[in-house]
């Protein structure tokens, strides 16, 4: 499968993302995904598929496919929703002021036709091109409701000009009133969407800069030149100053100093950086002076993934709006014969004048806004995922923020997530053997693992010689096993692998040969700071907390204790914990906070899985949610984050409704005349986008 990702100019409401969708599906196209607040398409597809073709079908049905490589290309101004609202306004203004002054020559019904012409044109080019594209498509969008209301007025018109029937046929004003604010109404919404995505708009903001390359000349000198970050390549090694920007994901290996990452973990304070440790692309050196090499440019970096990861989301739609998109899809036809209706039962029942019973019906076209049930959701999920990506928080769909307002209860591993899993070695005791070949042993069966004090033991002994071993396997939760060159089977794990050799299980870590205790290690970890603070809350608000664990059950019930936790499951292997986590989600939906390999299936299991970023990589593929700050204090905002986008989304569909349902009624009983029902019908969109963009700044914990 070739994955193509690209954007799409004129997609302006959810009937346009469906009209394109259907045709990508019948092309053979698979886990479509669009976007229409950010004009943003990715799908997949087939081995074997003309691509190409696919794309130029997509400019066929109307829409200009942009690819990234063309992706800096600008609209030309005349095509822009500006000029067309400026254009119109220009004309309209006089058609408008006639209204109000009695200025003799604006009566002219030939002048009036003269400025509603230029407005007819530009607005059919715009509005009346989509429409048509729309009906061909077996799709009728907004712009037919437009088109129709528009060509109504201005034909009644001009039949009233041709033939000289006098003033109570001249509706120019309404005609063009009806195009420019429907205009200004698009570009309202359009700046106000815009703003919605400005949080990913500045993560992309920080992938583009200059780096300094260093090359070494014959003589072995250093020379640096200023490239774009885009040329770099891995390998490469550059030069960060302070104030600098780090132009791609790399590695230290000369200098130190301290890192602001706070526009991807949410952490404000700076990050201590010396020789070997990581750096992302992106982030900002506040002083020091580092040089670094290269490990990832372009889609391989962290900045990368964590945009892509957003975008993704965003386009995710939750089981809500799939509602609405199936509303929007009759919405149109059902609008025509609305005003069908309105027309014949004013004109034939209610004894009113062709004029009237037109009018009528047109505020009822002009009045119908399918767009707000087609924006609800993106505009909150895109406000909600970016103030949680700006926090450090990475929501993997807009399901997972659905299902956050359920979550009742939550399960914690203890090892690298309640406790900082930067454990230190305590005591330790080789049995019947020289205590070099005991580290020598242990280290080599731990540096097949990452689990974390596993991580930890290859650390404090790094150095000790290497036992040569065969067969080696990790038992999750539970140890590993291997044998040695002269076959002796060797075992290194929690108590539950020891417990037929030894009945003392206070220990961490047993070495077992042959089936007979060889020795034990101690280890010391200490609670992250925000653990206790954190529970607090949670249980504040009603959440029921649990720790899942796999080690001893005193350990374990200590811990819980020291932080109030609910519940205690401990000496749990990953089946076991499988196990837990469907017996608690039978109960109530369940969230799992973990971070070992260990962790992964439960993760994938829970209702939503939450990662720390020092995960191991298969945990956070297994997790719905990545805090990257590796920060437990963020999971409150997380939690509120996802409560308060659903429901800003339930406050949106519920205006889409409420407005149609209210809106057109009001219109077709004859309380509105079309000029007030278009600027109305421009206004709706943008108290959805004022509504969705609050969630940047409320308060949700």
């Amino acid at each position: 499968m070739e994955t193509i990702n690209c954007k799409v100019k004129g997609m302006n409401c959810s009937s346009c993302a469906l009209t394109i969708s259907r045709y990508l599906e019948k092309k053979g196209m698979e886990d479509v995904v669009i976007s229409v607040a950010t004009e943003e398409l990715q799908f997949n597809a087939p081995g074997g598929a003309d691509t190409e073709d696919v794309l130029k079908g997509i400019n066929h049905l109307g829409y200009q496919v942009i690819l990234p490589d063309a992706a800096g290309s600008k609209t030309p101004f005349f095509n822009t929703l500006n000029f067309k609202f400026i254009f119109c306004l220009v004309f309209t203004a006089p058609l408008l002021l006639h209204m109000w002054v009695d200025w003799h020559w604006l009566h002219n019904p030939w002048i009036q036709l003269a400025l509603t012409i230029p407005v007819y044109i530009v607005g059919m080019l715009h509005f009346g091109g989509s429409a048509f594209r729309s009906l061909r498509n077996g799709m009728a969008n907004m712009d037919v409701l437009i088109t129709l209301g528009a060509t109504a007025a201005f034909a009644y018109s001009l039949t009233g000009t041709l033939q000289n029937l006098g003033e109570d046929y001249l509706f120019y004003e309404t005609t063009a009133a009806i195009l420019t604010l429907v205009f200004l109404g698009n570009l309202l919404e359009e700046r106000s969407v815009k703003s919605t995505t400005t949080a990913i708009a500045e993560l992309a903001r920080m992938q583009h800069t200059r780096a300094k390359r260093i090359h070494a000349n014959g003589e072995g000198q250093e020379h640096i030149d200023e490239i774009d970050n885009a040329e770099l390549r891995v390998g490469d090694r550059v030069l960060v100053n302070t104030g600098d920007k780090v132009p791609m994901d790399g590695t230290i290996y000369w200098g130190n100093g301290h890192v602001n990452e706070s526009m991807i973990t949410g952490e404000s304070a700076p990050v201590s950086k010396k020789e070997k440790d990581k750096v992302i692309g992106g982030t900002i050196l506040e002083d020091g002076s580092l040089k670094l090499y290269i490990t990832a440019t372009g889609k391989d970096t962290v900045l990368s993934y964590i945009i892509d990861l957003v975008k993704q989301a965003q386009g995710n739609k939750p089981p809500m709006q799939k509602l609405a998109d199936r509303i929007s899809a009759i919405f149109v036809p059902l609008v025509l014969g609305i005003a069908l209706v309105t027309f014949l039962g004013w004109y034939f029942l209610g004894g009113t004048s062709l004029d009237v019973a037109l009018m009528r019906s047109i505020a009822v076209l002009v009045i119908a806004c399918p767009c707000a049930m087609g924006l609800a959701t993106p505009a909150a999920v895109m406000v909600g995922l970016g103030r949680a990506a700006r926090n450090g928080i990475l929501i993997k769909g807009a399901n997972t923020l659905e299902a956050f307002r359920n979550i009742r209860q939550i399960v914690f591993d203890k090892t690298g997530t309640l406790t900082t899993g930067k454990l230190q070695l305590g005591q330790w005791q080789a049995i019947g053997m020289p205590e070099e070949t005991f580290r020598s042993m242990v280290f080599s069966l731990e540096k097949y693992s990452s689990h974390p004090i596993a991580r930890s033991v290859v650390t404090f002994w790094k150095g000790v010689p290497e036992t040569p071993l065969q067969q080696v396997r990790e038992h999750k939760g539970v140890g590993m096993a291997a044998r040695d060159a002269e076959g002796n089977e060797w075992k290194l794990g929690s108590f539950i692998m020891a417990k037929a050799a030894t009945p003392d299980d206070t220990h961490n870590i047993y070495l077992l040969k042959n089936g007979v205790l060889a020795g034990w290690l101690d280890f010391t970890d200490e609670l992250r700071s925000d653990a206790k603070a954190v529970m607090a809350q949670l249980k504040e608000s009603g959440i029921r907390t649990i720790l899942l664990s796999g080690d001893m059950q005193r350990k374990c019930d200590q811990i819980a204790q020291e932080l109030g936790m609910d519940e205690v499951f401990a000496e749990q292997s990953p089946e076991q914990k499988l196990q837990k986590i469907d017996a608690l989600m039978a109960q109530a939906p369940v969230a799992m906070v973990g971070d070992g390999i260990n962790d992964a299936p439960a993760l994938a299991k829970a209702s939503i899985g939450i990662s720390l970023s020092d995960s191991t990589q298969v945990a956070m593929q297994s997790a719905n949610v990545i805090l990257l700050n590796n920060q437990l204090g963020s999971l409150p905002l997380a939690l509120g984050l996802g409560r308060h986008t659903y429901l800003t989304i339930k406050q949106n569909l519920f205006w889409a409704f409420i407005y149609n349902v209210v809106a057109i009624p009001v219109a077709a009983l004859g309380y509105l005349n079309p000029i007030i029902g278009a600027l109305v019908m421009g206004l709706s969109d943008v108290v959805l986008a004022i509504n969705s963009v609050r969630l940047r700044f409320k308060r949700v914990v």
